[in-house]
């Protein structure tokens, strides 16, 4: 089975898209990696490391410290797709990220995004 491009793009690619478009509506980039650390486990430098050094989205969520158990609350429509009936693992955990990125570009408040 081939692996789907995104999972070697590099994060740092990907990263201002989502800056940007929270941006548009109001947010900020600290929000935006505030979700990214919450999912992931990563501290700031960390990200910041990932960022620098272009770490693709399969390394990125594969060394990621400690994965938030409560990802999996994270349902829905993105690209057309249930989160919840993603099979694929990695493409999973891309598709959570997305999908809070839109939550926050929507307006949905730190904490509901969070699940908390």
């Amino acid at each position: 089975m081939t692996k789907h491009r995104i999972y070697a793009m590099s994060f740092s690619s990907v990263y201002p898209l989502y800056v940007t478009k929270v941006e548009k509506k109001g947010r900020t980039a600290t929000e935006v990696d505030e979700l990214i650390l919450w999912l992931t486990g990563y501290d700031q430098d960390q990200l910041k490391h990932h960022l620098e050094c272009g770490t693709n989205f399969e390394d990125f969520f594969a060394q990621a410290p400690q994965l938030n158990p409560a990802r999996s609350l994270i349902t829905g429509v993105i690209c057309g797709v249930r989160i919840e009936n993603i099979e694929d693992p990695l493409m999973r955990e891309i598709r959570y990220l997305d999908k809070i990125i839109d939550e926050l570009a929507k307006g949905k408040a730190m904490a509901k995004i969070m699940r908390g």
